[in-house]
């Protein structure tokens, strides 16, 4: 993911040399820093499920037992699984019709289809991410402990 910011630093930063230093501008570069801020934004949503980044209200969690915060954790990621699940179909049928109609950017000729698949690869990640944390909730809920990640239940478990 860093690379595609610093990909689009310096992208941008060569197209401002070009046009202020050399009076000339590029036709491409917007349109490329736009597809790696497309595909930034969609990999962040993975990055922040799997590290568990989201908005929340922690004290309200606090306030229960070990097993009632895994359990209200378990129905939250209950609802995000279903969200992402849900809009799977859609990302799908979406990067279908790009496929099917051919579509190529306009300055680039780059297939429209290699941009509007992150939709479909985010979704799906999140659904991989959220499995594996709903799991270790459970894991959390059923042991009465509080487990934040694999690599602490390989330690317990050794």
């Amino acid at each position: 993911m860093v690379a595609l910011l610093v990909g689009m630093v310096v992208i941008m930063i060569i197209q401002v040399f070009c046009r202020y230093a050399l009076g000339m501008s590029l036709s491409w570069s917007e349109e490329i820093t736009r597809y790696l801020f497309v595909w930034s934004a969609f990999m962040s949503i993975s990055l922040c499920t799997k590290l568990t980044i989201n908005i929340r209200i922690d004290q309200l969690i606090r306030m229960f037992s070990t097993r009632g915060r895994a359990m209200v954790k378990i129905i939250n990621l209950t609802i995000e699984f279903a969200f992402f699940a849900y809009m799977l179909p859609y990302a799908w049928r979406y990067l279908l019709s790009t496929i099917e109609s051919g579509q190529v950017s306009p300055a680039c000729g780059i297939p429209m289809y290699l941009v509007q698949s992150a939709p479909l690869i985010c979704f799906a990640l999140c659904l991989v991410r959220i499995a594996e944390r709903w799991f270790l909730q459970w894991y959390n809920f059923l042991h009465n402990m509080e487990v934040r990640n694999y690599e602490e239940l390989k330690n317990i478990e050794h």
